[in-house]
């Protein structure tokens, strides 16, 4: 077999590495268009795992490379005069001309013909019968077959310019600089004994401001060194990007190929894909990309075309993974105004926990003086000692929480002519005496035609008041608080109960529906009839008369439901919304009518107890429908008409919804509402860890944070997690005490099993 590989970065080089120690006798070229001792990047970040892979594929360019590493532990965040340090995070980094240098050498010594200065094409290699295209993020083989691979190219919004400096830094650092342009900042780094890494990033606004966009590549280091004269030590920034005209500053873009192969082109590391700079993790994705090409390439288990298909599959997964830590990262740095009224304490958690992959108790685990000044401070805001954050109370106007933990909002689809029973009684009363701060009701529903389903909650009578009155009296003998959110189905309505089907109209019995305008939930469903101006009176009377029951029925908060494609959130999105009247088109006309009816339920609901909203930040379908920036509009307008608390979720808008899910996976739009507007705010979505909710809370995303299916697991999540991070006054009922030092101690024990095994 002949392999060619275009580009001779790391990549190319480790996949020829690898492919010759599974197979000796396959011929591999390489052709890079540079010449041998060009390198256009500086340091290069290793992660432990990233060194452990290495290792079991060639332990000699393993040990080579891990002889050349520079460590360091420490992460210092300078920001308006003040350093934070993080320790324990064990970074390592190499030069990158020294890394090529012991890949070039290794490649060699099995064989890997190396060619420079080669600026071959695919065409000009016919006797090849593979052709590896590891030609970094510019890749030509990519471009010139871009009909084929499909690439995704996002251009992300921030400026860079990638230096290096004599300066060593014993820390990786980040420093913050005001300017009156804006903010500018560096990440920089050591990689050997006498060089680190130093780039500058900036918005675009700043860049021009501060007149980078005017400058060549010495002008640009003499101007950065003035900026960050405090941190460099009279040592100068030095571009090694001669190759680029102008500045040499960038805008990363974030690639991601649809397809990797074409004929018998193979797409390799960045030419496939790319991740943000801000987590480090481009080399070490084209080393696994390397790694497992090998293996499929030489395994005897399947046929190649069913390896090469695995090979896409398997390696797009984790490059989408890691794509989504690296989005959130660079959001944070392009959306740095949000967190700029941040104290140094709570800026630095953020910037550490940015990407979602490093949590609480990672930081915890890593710099347990430093977790327990920033658990102090965060405790300290309100007044009471030092705890995790999920302990910390939380008040809302008269309403005072015990703790940030929410119920999230359920529908049970047990009630029976919108009358709650016994099952609910336990149910909330479950969930009061497992420790939650704040118990939600499920969508409680405000006239019989409002109901999604014949068994979805309602009140609209008084038989309604005294059933849910029973459950307000048993959660604040709990010391718990609890909210009603009161909704109308709209176009949603007049279903089968969940588990007989999703969104599955009524065989029989289904009551008419109104909805903005006569469009179905789907073909099959009922085709609702658009509201008149009676109907929206009737409907904004029943909100206000639900309103004024629920005091009477002990609720502390009343939440409006403008999500998931209910009447409200039907009116929103231009999705279910085609009118022409001044309730429709414009999203300040959309907004109009969910505007109206908040406003009549906060006049109807007493001064001191607080209001909430949920919102639907996006529909998931792109520009046609509502988008997170939209959704910050609609959260302002809400505050001003008196809403306390900003509930996010997202989508069920449209069945043409194409959601993106994993980890928190809804908590970036409660942080942006959040620090957008300076609001409180409720995260909720695939949140299930103690881990989780305290990440949130401490890093300013949110102000409270709801658990849905964890809490229908376990009533008792709460005390659960008190036990696990051994807090002592969560408020366990006196009958349970026994279980909970139990069940604390049982978690202990585990813990330390665990330790001892790893």
């Amino acid at each position: 077999m002949k392999i060619a590989c275009i580009g001779g970065g790391p990549a190319g080089l480790y996949f020829a590495i690898a492919m010759k120690l599974k197979k000796p006798d396959v011929e591999i070229d390489i052709y890079e268009r540079n010449k041998p001792g060009d390198t256009f990047g500086w340091g290069v970040v290793f992660s432990d795992q990233t060194m452990d892979n290495l290792a079991a594929t060639d332990p000699e360019s393993a040990q080579a490379i891990a002889d050349s590493l520079a460590h360091w532990d420490d992460i210092d965040v300078h920001f308006k005069g003040t350093t934070e340090t993080s320790g324990g995070h064990g970074f390592c980094g190499i030069g990158r001309k020294r890394l090529l240098n012991i890949l070039q050498d290794r490649a060699r010594g099995l064989g890997v013909t190396l060619h420079f200065e080669a600026d071959v094409d695919p065409e000009d290699l016919p006797d090849a019968d593979l052709i590896i295209a590891s030609d970094g993020i510019n890749s030509r083989v990519r471009e010139k077959y871009a009909d084929v691979f499909k690439p995704d190219i996002d251009v992300r919004a921030n400026k860079f310019v990638w230096l290096g400096t004599h300066k060593i830094f014993d820390a990786f650092t980040f420093a913050f600089v005001e300017t009156e342009h804006g903010w500018v900042w560096a990440h920089a780094y050591r990689f050997d004994d006498d060089l680190s890494t130093f780039i500058v990033e900036c918005s675009e606004e700043t860049w021009r401001g501060l007149g980078f966009d005017q400058m060549d590549q010495d002008e640009t280091c003499r101007a950065a060194e003035g900026l960050f004269a405090e941190w460099l030590d009279g040592h100068e920034l030095m571009s090694n990007a001669k190759h680029l005209r102008g500045s040499a500053w960038l805008n990363f873009r974030r690639i991601l190929c649809e397809t990797w192969m074409h004929k018998n082109i193979i797409l390799l590391g960045d030419a496939a894909h790319t991740a943000h700079f801000s987590i480090g993790s481009g080399t070490k994705l084209a080393f696994e990309d390397a790694i497992m090409l090998a293996e499929v390439l030489t395994s005897r288990d399947k046929p190649v075309e069913e390896g090469l298909q695995d090979y896409q599959e398997e390696r797009t997964v984790e490059v989408l993974k890691l794509q989504s830590a690296a989005r959130n990262s660079t959001e944070w740095f392009e959306t740095l105004d949000r967190y700029l009224d941040f104290e140094p304490e709570q800026f630095a958690y953020s910037l550490l926990t940015r990407s979602q992959r490093i949590s609480h108790e990672n930081l915890r685990e890593r710099d347990p003086k430093w977790m327990a000044r920033m658990e102090g401070w965060f405790a300290a805001k309100q007044g009471v000692e030092m705890r995790p954050p999920m302990f910390v109370p939380f008040s809302l106007r008269g309403m005072e929480l015990k703790n940030r933990v929410v119920v999230s909002p359920m529908c049970m689809y047990s009630s029976e002519d919108g009358l709650i029973n016994e099952f609910h009684f336990v149910h909330y009363g479950s969930r009061a005496m497992g420790g939650a701060g704040l118990i939600y009701s499920e969508m409680t529903n405000v006239a019989p035609d409002a109901r999604i389903s014949p068994g979805c909650a309602g009140l609209y009578n008084d038989e309604h008041v005294a059933a849910w009155k029973r459950v307000t009296d048993h959660v604040h003998a709990n010391n718990a608080k609890m909210a009603v959110q009161l909704g109308h189905a709209g176009r949603k309505g007049a279903t089968k109960l969940s588990w007989e089907g999703d969104n599955e109209p009524l065989d029989g019995g289904a009551w008419p529906l109104i909805a903005p305008s006569p469009i179905p939930w789907s073909a099959k469903n009922q085709t609702p009839r658009e509201m008149t101006r009676d109907d929206m009176d009737r409907v904004k009377a029943e909100f206000v008369a639900a309103t004024q029951r629920a005091l009477g029925a002990g609720f502390d908060m009343v939440e409006m439901h403008a999500a998931h494609g209910y009447l409200l959130s039907s009116f929103i999105t231009p999705v279910s919304n085609h009118r022409t009247d001044e309730y429709g088109g414009s999203l300040e006309n959309r907004l109009r009518y969910p505007l109206e009816v908040f406003r009549v339920m906060r006049d109807a609901w007493p001064a001191d107890r607080p209001m909430a909203v949920r919102l639907s930040a996006t529909d998931w379908i792109g520009e046609a429908g509502i988008q997170p920036e939209d959704t910050v509009l609609v959260a302002e307008a809400f505050v001003e008409a008196g809403a306390d608390l900003i509930d996010l979720s997202a989508g069920q808008t449209t069945p043409a919804q194409q959601p993106v899910y994993g980890r928190m996976f809804q908590t970036p739009f409660s942080d942006r509402v959040r620090n957008s507007l300076h609001c409180a705010t409720m995260a909720v979505g695939n949140i299930y860890e103690t881990d989780h909710v305290n990440s949130i809370l401490a890093a300013g995303r949110a102000d409270l944070v709801a658990l849905a299916r964890p809490h229908l697991a376990d009533p008792y999540w709460t005390l659960r997690a008190a036990a696990e991070l051994g807090y002592k006054n969560a408020g366990v009922p006196n009958q349970y005490i026994a279980g909970h030092v139990q069940l604390k101690r049982n978690l202990e024990k585990a813990a330390l099993m665990q330790e001892m095994k790893v």
